[in-house]
């Protein structure tokens, strides 16, 4: 079951804007589809979300 924005606040704090949980879900379900790991797809997800959020 692919993952959406609402569920982004659940893994990571610091996706704090609707944008950045629309990137998470977006990252991790494409990352899910990529390696088919639900772990890795989390924690690229939260990687890249922390990243843009220091922006």
């Amino acid at each position: 079951m692919p993952w959406t924005a609402e569920d982004a606040p659940q893994h990571t704090h610091k996706a704090t804007t609707a944008e950045l949980r629309a990137l998470w879900a977006k990252v991790a379900n494409e990352t899910l589809d990529r390696t088919g790991d639900e772990g890795r797809a989390i924690r690229e997800a939260n990687a890249v979300v922390a990243r843009e959020a220091a922006r």
